[in-house]
């Protein structure tokens, strides 16, 4: 556990050089601790360290951990793929969803987020590179979105949130990137009050921070190689 201590201060590093570089304050990138198929004692470790923030895929995996960590003033985001039928346990368990690429997905979340709860923070994917395996929608789709979602009650619309494909070096990967910035931009142009940016990971983090990311999702980086499991939910 000592490992995730000193990955974590390797990479609040990185992000800090990164932001030197780009001439951004440090505090302007958040860092997302990505948990997906490590223990609830891997994000005890990580929480021990000072990280706050963490990032699931999976969704029923995520609200076991969180049920084991609920004494711990944690914030989850759920950054995988939510169908229809785990709506309800992202609208009761999360505090953030990243990965919103459909309206009925929204409505959803929307009419089970619980009264008793503050409004779910919400971003749409965006597919800006026209990946053929991601999720998202087309840049052309997202100002629409982001607009009938803005309307919904209980959900707070944050911003956006892209997964482009692996690019093979630095300029290429800001390149992408930076479609994500402009279309952000765009919509903020349009009356949208966004503030989040979600983009970059362990491999491209500094790329991403480059280009106007706010927060990336780091889980290798941080945790260390993954074993999957057969099948999960």
């Amino acid at each position: 556990m000592t490992m995730i201590a000193d990955n974590l201060h390797a990479v609040r590093a990185r992000i800090q050089q990164a932001c030197a570089e780009a001439g951004r304050p440090v505090d302007a990138v958040q860092l997302l601790a990505v948990s997906k198929t490590f223990g609830p004692e891997a994000v005890q470790a990580a929480f021990d360290a000072g990280q706050r923030a963490f990032g699931e895929n999976y969704i029923q995996e995520a609200v076991e951990k969180i049920a084991i960590l609920a004494g711990l003033p944690i914030e989850w985001h759920c950054i995988g793929p939510i169908q229809s039928n785990k709506t309800r346990l992202v609208a009761e368990h999360f505090h953030w969803a990243h990965t919103v690429d459909r309206l009925k997905i929204a409505q959803r979340l929307s009419e089970q987020r619980p009264d008793h709860l503050p409004p779910l923070q919400v971003c749409i994917q965006v597919n800006v590179d026209g990946g053929a395996t991601k999720s998202g929608v087309t840049p052309q789709e997202a100002l629409a979105l982001a607009q009938a979602v803005a309307q919904l009650p209980r959900l707070q619309l944050r911003g956006l949130m892209c997964i482009p494909e692996p690019a093979p070096d630095f300029v290429a990967a800001c390149a992408v990137f930076s479609r994500g910035r402009a279309l952000f931009d765009a919509l903020c142009k349009a009356g949208l009050p966004l503030d989040t940016l979600s983009m970059g990971m362990s491999a491209d983090l500094d790329a991403a921070v480059s280009s106007g990311s706010t927060l990336v999702r780091v889980g290798t980086a941080i945790f260390g190689g993954r074993s999957y499991p057969a099948a999960v939910a």
